[in-house]
């Protein structure tokens, strides 16, 4: 049987799971998509040497780029990004390959272009993970600039939250959250800014999806600030890993 899977730790909160299985389960394929939450990247080698089968994996917080370096190769978006989020693993002359790609940019561009705005010009992207990479690259498709927003600012394309004057965030009115902050359990947490100066020509984006609304997207709304949570990205997300692992 054909299986798939997802790495990450934890896994408790991870929608990929479902979303496959009954994937599979509609199109009444001989396939199966399990968990893998591997406490540390250094077990990775050992995963895959224990489950030989695997096919093809997706990569979820915090190993988007920590996988990198056990990979064969990686394809051109995912070089540029720096970090992956699907893995194929391919069987050729019995040697194993593993090529690491990155559907999260494809998900976030789509999800994200429907609710653009001539005023929607520039962007905070809040957290500097994995995640916040494909965001990045999204925002250039888009031709928006961005700043990363850090809580330990390292260049010059950075800043912290300390730094987030009225003037910044009512100049930047895309606000995009990266991190894990506001996901279940941990539903009364959000990034730390003053939700006051937000407007009603904001567009505010978690890539948080359970919760359904966060607190960061609530706080948002109070003043008309136009909210959407990561759910739609995933889908896209997840079909183009799909794509990929078929290609």
């Amino acid at each position: 049987m054909k299986t798939y899977g997802l790495i990450g730790h934890p896994l408790g909160h991870s929608f990929s799971q479902k979303y496959f299985t009954q994937k599979f389960a509609d199109e009444k394929m001989a396939a199966r998509y399990l968990n893998f939450p591997i406490p540390s990247i250094s077990e990775f080698e050992g995963l895959l040497q224990h489950h030989s089968y695997i096919a093809g994996l997706n990569v979820t917080i915090p190993y988007k780029q920590q996988v990198i370096p056990f990979l064969d190769e990686l394809n051109e978006e995912a070089a540029n990004i720096g970090a992956v989020n699907v893995i194929k693993i391919d069987w050729k002359n019995k040697k194993r390959t593993l090529k690491g790609y990155n559907s999260d940019v494809i998900g976030f561009t789509q999800s994200l272009q429907p609710l653009l705005k001539p005023w929607h010009t520039k962007a905070l992207i809040l957290g500097t993970g994995g995640a916040s990479k494909a965001v990045a690259r999204g925002l250039q498709k888009c031709g928006i600039p961005y700043l990363f927003v850090s809580r330990a600012p390292q260049n010059v394309n950075q800043i912290s939250y300390n730094d987030l004057t009225q003037e910044i965030l009512s100049e930047y009115k895309i606000i995009i959250n990266t991190s894990p902050l506001g996901t279940f359990p941990n539903v009364d947490q959000c990034p730390d800014i003053n939700y006051k100066v937000l407007t009603n020509r904001h567009l505010v984006y978690d890539l948080v999806y359970n919760p359904d609304e966060t607190l960061f997207m609530k706080n948002a709304s109070k003043n008309g600030a136009v909210v959407k949570n990561g759910l739609e990205m995933l889908h896209l997300q997840a079909e183009e890993a799909w794509r990929i692992w078929n290609l």
